[in-house]
């Protein structure tokens, strides 16, 4: 059998009454059939023309080219670039109302998902400002012969083009500034064809970019190299394959973060997992350890705790933290930034917390209290031990609202807790990206 020819798409824009904004950001609205329509620069309440891009069984897709209707959330986005550089999406709606959809979406997810409702929904942190905040990034590198030049940008939205980036608003100003001279750079470079990327990360004044090298550079293209990293005061690292051949093209970069509040330098390798929001994460560990109530007698389990984020802080609170994380890399670090805060009462230990685990001596011992930070596929493997840990109380750190309200379902109806509070943290400005917080009391 032949395949199944595609339905012609329409040719003429059809008018649409907005009703909700996806989680990913799009305005959410139905047809003139009831079919729903996810539409590309639309806001809640809004009354578009919208040109319809794909199709589906269950739904159709579309760009918004005319606003009939303006929301009053509707702003002018900052950047010339917004509408086709993927790296923000939501930079035509107001910041506060930003801030006001994600805890919507966090609180439709806890309901909807997890069917649970907190005690008490936390007030947003935000940024001083969100504009400049991202301090970490890949970036797309691409020579375009009938653009005459190399691009270096975010993907385009919905493509795998590099965006034609002249200018970013929501990258570290020393990153932004620094998109066209890169161009240049990598224009003049004899493998200029074969790198793809280029990975930039920023301790509180340093800067590294990780050029990806699909093939060795040439002399020339070593000295070129050097002397972009001199004029614009930045160190740069070259990777020729996967994450372990990224090494430093001359002296490397001793990189590290301050937590003024508890009076710590974490020290971290370019890549490695790190907030890209300075300003967020300092409000979030404070706001974290408030909710747990940490005191001189608690003793604290910190999982997925990387290179000790949330653990070090803790260590000033508590009589006894322990930390777990699967990347024995990470928990070198880890060791590392407690011996240069001079901390004693803090171990590190490295476990697969998505593995079935063979009790070792860390899951034997008795917790008062219990941090969850995991990555988006959440925490729902190692649930079950919590209540054997004797933890009265839970904090969830979570960068994505869906796994959040599955493991709280599965916290409450399963394993006797409350959620006493949740709420949202604006780690990503501009962008659909929902960082949430949530505490768990044993009922």
């Amino acid at each position: 059998m032949g395949r199944r020819r595609r339905k012609p798409l329409p040719t003429e824009p059809v008018v649409l009454q907005v009703d909700s904004l996806s989680h990913d950001g799009r305005g959410v609205a139905r047809n003139e059939a009831g079919k729903t329509v996810f539409v590309h620069g639309a806001l809640a309440g809004e009354r578009v023309h919208a040109r319809i891009t794909r199709t589906h069984k269950s739904h159709d897709e579309g760009d918004a080219l005319e606003i009939v209707t303006a929301s009053p959330e509707r702003v002018v986005p900052r950047c010339a670039h917004f509408g086709v550089c993927g790296g923000c999406s939501l930079q035509h709606q107001a910041p506060e109302a930003q801030v006001a959809a994600k805890q919507q979406a966090l609180l439709d997810a806890l309901k909807h998902i997890g069917k649970v409702e907190p005690g008490r929904v936390l007030d947003p942190l935000r940024n001083r400002t969100p504009w400049g905040y991202r301090r970490k990034a890949r970036l797309g590198i691409k020579h375009v012969p009938k653009k005459g030049k190399v691009l270096v940008g975010f993907r385009e939205r919905g493509t795998p083009y590099v965006t034609d980036l002249s200018e970013c608003h929501v990258l570290h100003p020393r990153i932004a500034a620094l998109l066209t001279p890169l161009s240049v750079l990598v224009d003049a470079l004899h493998i200029r064809d074969r790198v793809p990327q280029v990975e930039v990360a920023m301790d509180d004044d340093q800067l590294v970019l990780i050029f990806r090298v699909l093939d060795a550079p040439s002399d020339d293209d070593l000295a070129a190299l050097r002397i972009f990293g001199a004029d614009h005061d930045v160190f740069v690292y070259l990777q020729s394959g996967g994450p372990d051949t990224i090494a430093p093209l001359d002296a490397p970069a001793d990189l590290a973060y301050a937590l003024p509040d508890f009076d710590l330098r974490l020290g971290f390798l370019p890549s490695d997992f790190t907030q890209v929001n300075t300003d967020i994460n300092r409000q979030m560990i404070r706001h974290a350890l408030d909710l747990l109530d940490v005191g001189p007698q608690d003793h604290v389990l910190d999982m997925f705790c990387g290179v000790g984020n949330f653990t070090l802080p803790l260590a000033t609170r508590a009589a006894r933290v322990v930390g777990v994380e699967g990347d024995a890399g990470l928990v070198e670090r880890a060791r590392g930034n407690a011996i240069r805060n001079n901390l004693d009462n803090v171990g590190f230990h490295v476990a697969n917390l998505y593995a079935d685990l063979e009790r070792p001596p860390w899951l034997g011992e008795r917790y008062d209290k219990v941090l969850l930070d995991p990555p988006r596929s959440g925490a729902l493997e190692i649930l079950d031990q919590l209540p054997k840990l004797g933890a009265r109380r839970v904090v969830y750190v979570s960068c994505y609202p869906g796994t959040l309200a599955r493991d709280a379902g599965e916290l409450v109806h399963k394993h006797g807790y409350r959620l006493r509070a949740a709420g949202v943290m604006d780690m990503f400005p501009h962008t659909a990206h929902v960082e949430s917080i949530a505490l768990f009391e044993k009922a």
